[in-house]
């Protein structure tokens, strides 16, 4: 594909980047077009619009744009599966617009879906900076766990732990605790700590109020020590594969700091990578093999 536009079309975001021939993006937006903001019959003017900002280009959208919410259902790609897999699923609304696929495992006694990390993890792949064997975290308001193998992604497990704290946040008795930002500092870790050496996460989260009613807690520590509880209970979940590697963690900044910081208090060793960096090596990979 001799230059394009990718979309990393989320639920309540949408990033779009112009990749011009030689692989370089002089040009990108994000706004908070979603999906859920496109009304029904909506897309095509969303895509135009997206044109409009970028160039009168091919699109190659990724993310929940292909989901049974999105413009035009793009079935998963069963594990284990890789950048060829993806590509050779790609479903055309249009001429000149592809959405690539998500992706599913079922096995085990389980099922999980993706749509949109699967871009980034086998990006960092084809870029060089995740091991093909390697062990992803990749947080965000659902946090993936994703196993590599032969460089293709072989299983992965999903945590809602950010969808909880949100929810924790907007609707539970802790709303009024939770306003404040999060830090990785000793409250964070104490609730990293606390979740991994005990299982009793929904008595540890009404802890929180009454421990700040009795004056045993500051009320400025609860949005970090009710963050590190969640998300150290995401990593004891995650640690139960029973791997030794360094853990990739994958994503935005601000989550990935976060998730780095947890997974330090048990002894493993992480990296830290850019999700937006390894999404678009992920989509050039799947353009180059668009005939």
């Amino acid at each position: 594909m001799d230059g394009f536009i990718a979309v990393d079309w989320g639920t309540t975001n949408r990033r779009g980047y112009r990749i011009d021939s030689s692989g370089e993006c002089p040009g990108e937006f994000e706004d908070g077009k979603g999906i859920l903001s496109v009304p029904s019959g909506g897309f095509p003017a969303a895509v135009a619009e997206i044109r409009e900002r970028l160039g009168d280009h091919p699109l190659l959208l990724a993310g929940m744009i292909g989901s049974n919410r999105g413009w035009v259902e793009a079935p998963y790609v069963p594990c284990p599966g890789g950048i060829d897999e993806l590509a050779a699923a790609l479903v055309w609304p249009g001429e000149r617009e592809a959405i690539v696929p998500g992706m599913s495992y079922v096995g085990q006694g389980r099922a999980d879906v993706m749509r949109g990390e699967e871009v980034q993890l086998l990006g960092g792949v084809a870029s060089g900076l995740v091991d093909p064997e390697g062990f992803v975290c990749h947080p965000g308001t659902h946090n993936k766990w994703a196993l590599l193998r032969h460089g293709k992604l072989q299983t992965f497990g999903t945590v809602m732990t950010g969808e909880l704290f949100n929810l924790l946040k907007e609707h539970s008795i802790l709303c009024d605790l939770l306003q404040g930002p999060v830090e990785v500092n000793d409250a964070f870790r104490q609730g990293v700590r606390d979740a991994m050496e005990r299982e009793l996460l929904p008595a540890s989260l009404f802890g929180i109020r009454a421990a700040v009613l009795l004056g045993q807690k500051p009320k400025e520590d609860a949005p970090s020590y009710t963050s590190g509880l969640l998300i150290g209970t995401d990593v004891r979940i995650g640690l139960t594969w029973p791997l030794t590697a360094q853990i990739a963690v994958m994503g935005r900044p601000e989550l990935t700091r976060l998730y780095a910081a947890a997974i330090a208090e048990s002894g493993r060793e992480t990296i830290e990578l850019d999700g937006e960096r390894c999404f678009l090596a992920g989509i050039g990979e799947i353009a180059k093999r668009i005939s």
